[in-house]
């Protein structure tokens, strides 16, 4: 069998697409492994699927000035040696990074030992970590037409994000039954994220009155959030967060309202949702959601709304017009280039190890 390490931490938006892609490698012959950090929250989760795991030192990389500036780097120096301990013994045939501070050791020791590399990047600019990775990775794929001018011509590759399989596999019905919902009205879905947005929140249920009439409304507002005034609220359920049924829930919204983080929105790509993407702003993040949306805008997947700009008047005219030109959005992105982002990256994988796509 051929093996496969493959590694990306510190976020879920590091892990969850390394995850997306494991059905694929396995079913094409893969043997696959995982090196993350020690602690971080990528052991819990690739243990928990019973991937072999194995736990390097990271250093973080900051901008700005702190006094672990000057000992993360020894960290790092660290993580390579232990790295490349791992991979001798396990002796992979390619390596697939995923990004996160953890991944850099991984591919710098992966490199030193001739392995090939692939690195994913899942903003429109890369960010720190893969801009390190890079130099030392054979090809780089990424989720944007704008991030290839950043990236080298003979390295790069537009993929899209590995989606999780299990998200195409939802049932209307079975969503609206969770919710208590008859399928009468259109159905909005907005996701804040894991730990939510606040001002998306506030935004949604600052419109209810004059929304449910219309749509009913499911709404993801993250852990700590919910607001026990509006249970009951006819059209309307809230939850904390959803596991097991949020395929059931993408499968029976007619509309999205999400952040702009990159796994998020490639996941409402893949699924085809009309969507209102409202970016963290500037102050909170260091720009990415915001030139996410910008791109999915100019490509004609998204209706961007800054936060900044949300009032009662705009947000109700934003989703009353993405659900009226929902057809519109919906034939932009069955005409994307990324339409099967897993199949694209295990190719790749193949090509560089002499499997079935190499002897095309």
């Amino acid at each position: 069998m051929k093996k496969i390490v493959l590694t990306g931490g510190g976020t879920a938006g590091h892990i969850t697409p390394n995850i997306a892609l494991m059905p694929e490698l396995r079913r094409r012959g893969y043997e696959i492994y995982y090196v993350g950090s020690k602690k971080g929250m990528e052991k819990d989760m690739i243990e928990a699927i019973n991937v072999p795991y194995y736990g390097v030192s990271n250093g973080k990389l900051r901008r700005n000035f702190d006094w672990k500036n000057f000992t993360d780097p020894f960290r790092v120096i660290k993580g390579c040696s232990e790295a490349k301990k791992v991979l001798k013994t396990i002796r992979p045939d390619v390596i697939f990074s995923k990004g996160g501070y953890v991944s850099v050791p991984v591919v710098i020791a992966a490199h030193s030992l001739h392995i090939p590399t692939v690195i994913h990047e899942s903003d429109m600019t890369p960010g720190l970590a893969n801009k390190i990775s890079l130099r030392f990775a054979d090809k780089v794929c990424c989720n944007f037409p704008e991030t290839m001018q950043y990236l080298p011509a003979d390295k790069s590759v537009l993929s899209g994000s590995p989606i999780r399989q299990e998200l195409f596999e939802g049932d209307r019905q079975t969503g609206l039954q969770f919710c208590g919902f008859t399928g009468d009205k259109p159905v909005i879905l907005i996701i804040g994220g894991s730990l939510g947005a606040v001002a998306v929140n506030n935004a949604v249920r600052s419109v209810l009155p004059k929304l449910t009439p219309k749509y009913d409304v499911i709404h993801l507002c993250g852990r700590g959030n919910l607001d026990p005034t509006l249970d009951h609220t006819e059209g309307y359920v809230q939850y904390e967060f959803i596991s097991e049924e949020l395929k059931d829930l993408f499968a029976a919204a007619d509309l999205v309202i999400s952040r702009a983080g990159a796994n998020a929105i490639c996941e409402l790509l893949a699924l085809r949702k009309p969507n209102i993407l409202i970016p963290l702003p500037t102050g909170a993040s260091r720009g990415d959601q915001i030139l996410n949306a910008r791109s999915f805008k100019k490509q004609g997947f998204s209706y961007l709304l800054p936060q900044e700009k949300i009032t009662d008047e705009v947000l109700l005219k934003a989703i009353d017009k993405v659900y009226r030109h929902r057809e519109d959005y919906i034939k932009a992105m069955n005409e994307s280039q990324q339409g099967n982002p897993i199949r694209i990256i295990a190719d790749l994988l193949d090509s560089l190890t002499g499997g079935p796509e190499a002897q095309a």
